[in-house]
């Protein structure tokens, strides 16, 4: 007797046109399951499989329900992010419209239409900014945003579980931290680019832990919570392995691109006076203070583990970042 395995049902993926989405969706293909990517505009540098639907929080209800029909699950990762340089004149209800508001109007489609599972990409900043050395956050702890897009992911949080309660759909809520890998943007690039640079660096005397997520690490974790049972519904943080300090976390780039970083102790008191001299305190304290995650629900409730360590993850990136998949 032969035994037909059926494939996976579909899933679509919202925001496949950024860092994680283009991963994700790359992930996916290569794992033989099928997929809508939903872009708002094609460009050249994207797969011709993806679906431009324009601006989703344009949509209508009727338009939404077209977009999930028939799908088996739902990954949303599409939203407003960090803005370098904001010019909306209330940035609070912009973010809050394009994340909790979007997410709401997705989620309701997706129990109109019987979507088994919803996965939201969130934030570790829906917890706060800072965690004690010895003291990870967890699900469980109080949430603590502290800026206009943290406080925009928790009102989604709450926005999905509340269109959810008494559907048939799962919600599965991911609260992630700094995303690492092959075409990252923010912090993470410009790190690499100082350390590659050989600038000097005053980090030396940092002694903090901050949870990283590998990109690789990251869609084979999208890929299980998929495929969980029930035990996976509600929050979860998701986060390569080790937390790292940030003198490490240098280190470790440079063995990754083969460069002596140029480290020097200065002390931490001092680092956070001239950050806040130079209007770059914000900055300061996140290369100073610990932001730790506990993973413990999801692996236990998925049976995932992350499968990339640290220096394998940047080696990947460094050595690969021109030919490799996008995880």
């Amino acid at each position: 007797m032969v035994l037909t395995i059926a494939p996976p049902g579909l899933t679509v993926v919202t925001g496949a046109s950024g860092f994680v989405g283009q991963a994700l969706c790359s992930y996916l293909r290569d794992r033989g399951r099928p997929i809508v990517g939903v872009v708002r505009t094609m460009r050249r540098d994207l797969p011709s499989d993806l679906e431009p639907a324009g601006d989703l929080l344009q949509a209508d209800d009727d338009a939404l329900d077209a977009l999930v029909d028939g799908a088996d699950a739902v990954v949303h990762l599409a939203g407003r992010a960090h803005v370098m340089r904001e010019t909306a004149r209330d940035p609070e209800a912009e973010f809050r419209r394009a994340n909790a508001d979007l997410t709401q109007r997705l989620a309701r489609a997706a129990a109109r239409t019987g979507v088994r599972r919803f996965v939201l990409a969130s934030t570790v900043k829906v917890n706060g900014e800072r965690t004690r050395v010895d003291r990870p956050f967890t699900p469980g702890d109080p949430p603590a945003p502290a800026d206009a897009y943290a406080r925009s992911k928790r009102a989604a949080e709450d926005a999905l579980l509340d269109a959810l309660a008494g559907s048939g759909t799962a919600p599965l809520i991911l609260r992630l931290p700094l995303i690492y890998g092959r075409g990252a943007r923010g912090n993470f690039p410009r790190l690499v680019e100082a350390v590659t640079h050989h600038r000097r660096l005053p980090l030396g005397a940092i002694r903090n832990r901050r949870s990283l997520l590998y990109v690789g690490n990251l869609v084979e974790a999208i890929e299980v919570a998929l495929d969980a049972g029930d035990a996976a519904r509600g929050v979860h943080f998701v986060a390569d392995a080790e937390a790292v300090s940030t003198p490490d976390l240098v280190r470790a780039i440079g063995a990754a691109w083969k460069v002596k970083p140029r480290l020097i102790s200065v002390p931490v008191p001092i680092l956070r006076l001239a950050g806040l001299a130079a209007g770059k305190g914000a900055l300061v304290s996140r290369l100073a203070d610990s932001l730790e995650v506990d993973t413990t629900s999801f692996r236990a409730a998925t049976g995932w583990s992350p499968r990339w360590s640290l220096d394998a993850a940047l080696a990947r990136t460094a050595s690969t970042h021109r030919t490799a998949p996008a995880y």
